[in-house]
Formats: structure tokens, sequence, C-alpha cells
């Protein structure tokens, strides 16, 4: 099989398309893929990486705000929709697969033009503007939340396969990554996505110094690519000297065996983050990001939060105080930490890979 992917921007949307080809490949003998994106992108250092070859297009997302900059947008979307059709013709795919972002725009309305069938996915229970606009291009509509598909124009397309899950969080073991780790004490685990977090690694920088004076747990803080620099400077200034227990890093390469091992996770409330947190069965203290269309992240918080399946802050009600006394109370409640794992359990999905799978071999034969 021959598969084209295409979704960027953040690790978000790539990663679950690695997951997919990664799936694909072990399935199939004769698998090629390749990925298109954009450079300024994650996927042009996550893609290579993870041993995929790419291809770019010149594209960026509409601005809500100052939408007469969205002239430009228009012109690079007909430029890059051409530059789809060529790639699509040169690599001759059995089919497209697309995760999400700008770019899978482009790529789905190619799809179309060049004869390929095609599917793009959806995390959330809202559909984004990219998966709406690709309806009528698309053969399937791949859904992460049966509500979904009332959102929907075309609900023949639709079929619900859940979130795709990387292989790696799916059959990662918490003794083994804690003792390749070297984890002795309790573990936390911070992170505000790929691309950071500014009202998280604020909050982080704020109750450092106490987690290493108090050193009662190990931490690993993902700052997130962007802003690495400046919060190291910052810890600096400060005058925090970071101790063994503590960990500080711009991105979490080996996210499997770190939440794994974590007792612990903190983080943004993704539809990709929490449901590898729920295979996991990883207790959490979840903080929705407010900048993102129709508040998807709360909608996700508030139904972990409700089946005690993880611990809610508004980030409007953020603060270092409120963030470590609940991160202390946790660890110190073994049996909360348990029925928050088992509540976990209960809603995680984790057979969106092979479901997605079947639709990319449904596409294939058909073409």
């Amino acid at each position: 099989m021959r598969v084209i992917f295409a979704g960027g921007g953040t690790a978000g949307h790539i990663n679950p398309a690695i997951s997919i080809a990664d799936y694909a490949k072990a399935h199939d003998d004769n698998f090629e893929a390749i990925f298109i994106g954009v450079e300024n992108g994650m996927e042009a250092r996550l893609v290579p990486k993870a041993g995929y070859d790419m291809k770019f297009i010149d594209i960026a997302g509409f601005d809500r705000k100052r939408l007469w900059k969205n002239i430009s947008v228009v012109m690079k979307l007909l430029k890059a929709r051409r530059d789809c059709v060529k790639i699509i013709k040169d690599f001759k795919p059995d089919c497209i697969v697309a995760t999400g972002g700008y770019v899978s725009g482009p790529v789905t309305i190619a799809s179309k033009k060049a004869g390929v069938p095609s599917l793009i996915h959806e995390q959330n229970v809202y559909p984004g503007l990219t998966v709406k606009g690709s309806e009528n291009y698309v053969t399937y509509l791949a859904l992460s939340f049966e509500e979904t598909i009332s959102h929907m124009k075309h609900k023949e397309k639709c079929v619900v396969t859940g979130n795709p899950i990387r292989t790696e969080i799916l059959e990662a073991d918490k003794q083994k990554s804690r003792e390749k780790l070297g984890i002795k004490k309790p573990f936390v685990l911070i992170f505000g996505g790929s691309l950071g977090a500014d009202r998280i690694n604020d909050t982080v920088i704020e109750m450092l110094d106490r987690i290493v004076k108090e050193n009662e747990i190990e931490l690993l803080f993902g700052t997130g690519v962007r802003n690495y620099d400046d919060i190291m400077k910052r810890i600096k200034d400060k005058g925090i000297e970071l101790g063994d227990n503590v960990k500080v890093t711009a991105y979490i390469d080996n996210m499997a065996e770190c939440m794994a091992a974590a007792d612990v996770v903190v983080s943004r409330a993704g539809a990709i983050t929490v449901s590898e947190i729920a295979a996991l069965g990883k207790p959490s203290i979840l903080i929705p990001s407010p900048n993102v269309v129709r508040n998807h992240q709360e909608q996700n918080a508030r139904e972990f939060e409700q089946q005690n399946a993880a611990a809610l802050i508004l980030e409007s009600e953020l603060s270092a105080d409120k963030l470590y006394n609940k991160i202390m109370t946790m660890i110190r409640d073994e049996k909360t930490l348990n029925e928050m794992s088992a509540n976990l359990k209960k809603i995680a999905k984790t057979d969106a890979l092979e479901q997605i799978y079947d639709l990319m071999l449904k596409m294939s034969k058909g073409n």
C-alpha cells in the first residue's frame, strides 16, 4: 500500500499520522508513505525522525481576527492545492490520510482533483474548519466521538474510530519505564504541548524552587521548543539551582516512557493527550487552553472530571500554590490515584489504529 499523510503544525496533528503510518507499516510488508507538511511546523523534525520522507508546501491558517490577511492565505491555498496535485500524481498513492491542521486542507482538496480516495480524522467533538472544509472532497470522515456526526453535512461518510494512540503508548510499562529512567520517588510529568503553554510554564517556574528544596518528588518539565531558552534564563535569574530531582527539557521525545513512569501528569486537555492519558490510566491534572475553537479542551477536561478520572484547574484559576498543593495532595493519596486510574481504563478507546487501517484498506482496494 502506498499512502500520503498530511497533518501538521503541532505534534497533536503529526503524532497521530505517524502512529497510523507505523501501524500500517507493521501490517503491510509493501507499505510506502510520504508526508506533506510545512517547513516551519513540528512535522519537519518529527516526521524524518520517525523514518518517513517529507514533501513541503507553503500554506498558512486563516486569521480569524485580521480578516484582510486572508487574501494571501487564499492565494497560498490555491498554489498549495496545485502543488499537492503534482505530489499525488508523482507518488501515485493508493489512498490519502489527513489528520488535521491547515496543512490537510489543500491535500484533501487535491485528492478529489487527482481521483485518489482520502479520509480526514477529527480529534475533537466539534469539527475544526479544515475538517468541515474537507467534507466534500474526502471518502471518509474518521471521527473520535459519536456526537460529532450531528455537526457534519455528509453523515454517510462518518465512521467513529476514536483517536489513534501510538503503539508505544499502548505497550508502555510503568515499572520498566521507571527503571529505565532511574525514577526512585513519586514522579510528576508536566508539559503544555509541543509548542509549550506560557501560563503553565510561568506557574511551574514559580513553584520550582519549592520542589527542588523539599525534594519529595521527581519532576520532568517540558517547556515547549519555542520557550526553552527563555525559561532556562528565567530560572537562572531567579537563582534556582535545579537538583537531581528536577529536569527541564524543550521537548519530550520519549513521551511514552515518561508518561508510563509518571504517578501524576499535568497537561493541557487536547484530544490526543487525554486519549493517551486514558489509555495508560494516568491520574492527571488537566489545565485546558482557553484559546481554542469552541473551548473544546475544557469540554474534554470536564468529561474526565465528571467521571472522577482527572482533576481540573481552569487557567483563570491557576496559581503556583494551587497547582503545587493539588499535585502533592494527589501524590499522597494512593486510594484516589487508584480510583482515577481505574475510571480512566473504563473510558479509554484503544482500537482507533485498527479501525483507520481498515478504512485505508477499503480505499486502496476500491482504488
